[in-house]
């Protein structure tokens, strides 16, 4: 049973998953480490660091998402397992998922789901409904670009997201699945051209974004990777930042450059390709399943591409968790999850209304 729901990190994507989440008919309380006021939902200050406060706050609920930067995941995870409490997360760190799982084997009674949101989270859950309809599979190729629609500049990029998060998915290695095996191989590598509606797009490997599938097709198919969008030359110019001016280790002061010279933007729009090739119906084919999600309104609120559709595909989990739909214990993998299961829920609703690309 999930009636009563802490959310802790009350930023614009935390905010809108507790929105979603009352929605949807759970009981909510948010957490953040300052004070916030926000209309029809009971906030409190929260320090995470501070371990009993934290088993405090988990010991009145029956689950918790955190929408907290990744290297605080790990303490609000093992609060969660000695409390009791379902927990759901958005991280992309493989450290804090491989901790997770750790912490999944030792608490039957509660369901463990990281990797909620974008990606890893919804695309993870397209390309494994996409491979589930496939007699074999070949490959499997996922792309998430989250940008400004009205781009300047030569990075052609705002910070919407975390610049924390968005330096580590550059500068880590990625695991992709080659020639059947999993290796791990260079950031902002393998460089394409991807086309969406008109709009021309480079898509290059980036880290995080495949969660556990590499783990769960190695075997089955000869190619799979993850990649992020952008507008053409964007890749060019970070790996410069990096490479020639000598910041691949300082992660901390790029995020604050970075940051300060392309701040967040209300236009936005988030980019979705999902492409899996293999044998259906004893032919050879090819799927697709490409979207372009721009800022929606919610009960009189508009909210930015980013923040609802990762909000509404981690909230959707959790309506599937609670409602049987998926296991109430132990480890749930995001590519365990059905599409069509996601869009029967309230949150994911907004995923059937929203970003079709025309033709």
């Amino acid at each position: 049973m999930i009636e009563s729901v802490a959310v802790f990190g009350l930023g614009k994507v935390g905010e809108l998953v507790a929105h979603l989440l009352a929605r949807a008919g759970f009981e909510v309380v948010g957490f953040d480490s300052r004070e916030r006021e926000i209309p029809s939902l009971r906030t409190s200050v929260l320090d995470v660091t501070d371990a009993d406060a934290l088993r405090e706050s988990l010991g009145r609920v029956d689950a918790v998402v955190s929408c907290l930067p990744y290297h605080l995941n790990i303490a609000v995870a093992e609060a969660a397992h000695d409390t009791g409490a379902h927990y759901f997360d958005l991280t992309e760190d493989v450290p804090t998922t491989n901790r997770v799982i750790e912490l999944a084997k030792d608490r039957a009674e509660s369901a463990f789901v990281p990797q909620c949101g974008l990606a890893p989270g919804l695309i993870g859950i397209v390309g494994a409904s996409l491979a589930a309809t496939f007699d074999s599979i070949r490959s499997i190729e996922l792309k998430v670009g989250a940008l400004p629609q009205n781009p300047t500049g030569l990075l052609g990029y705002s910070f919407n997201w975390s610049a924390e998060g968005v330096v580590n998915e550059y500068l880590n290695d990625c695991e992709v699945v080659r020639a059947g095996e999993r290796r791990m191989v260079p950031a902002m590598t393998e460089t394409e051209r991807v086309l969406i509606g008109g709009i021309e797009l480079e898509a290059a490997l980036t880290s995080g974004g495949l969660g556990t599938m590499c783990q769960t097709y190695e075997g089955r198919v000869q190619r799979l990777d993850y990649k992020t969008m952008r507008y053409p030359g964007h890749f060019r110019q970070m790996q410069f930042l990096f490479e020639e001016l000598n910041l691949r280790d300082e992660r901390e002061l790029v995020g604050r450059i970075l940051v300060d010279a392309k701040p967040p933007v209300n236009d936005d729009v988030v980019y979705l390709h999902a492409a899996v090739e293999g044998v259906c119906e004893g032919q050879p084919f090819r799927r697709n399943h490409v979207r372009a999600y721009r800022p929606i309104d919610i009960d009189g609120q508009t909210w930015r591409a980013i923040s609802w559709t990762t909000a509404a595909s981690a909230v959707a989990v959790v309506e599937l968790v609670a409602g049987g739909r998926l296991p109430a214990s132990g480890f749930v993998r995001q590519e365990d999850i059905s599409l069509d299961d996601l869009l029967g829920t309230h949150s994911g609703r907004l995923f059937e209304t929203h970003g079709k690309v025309d033709a």
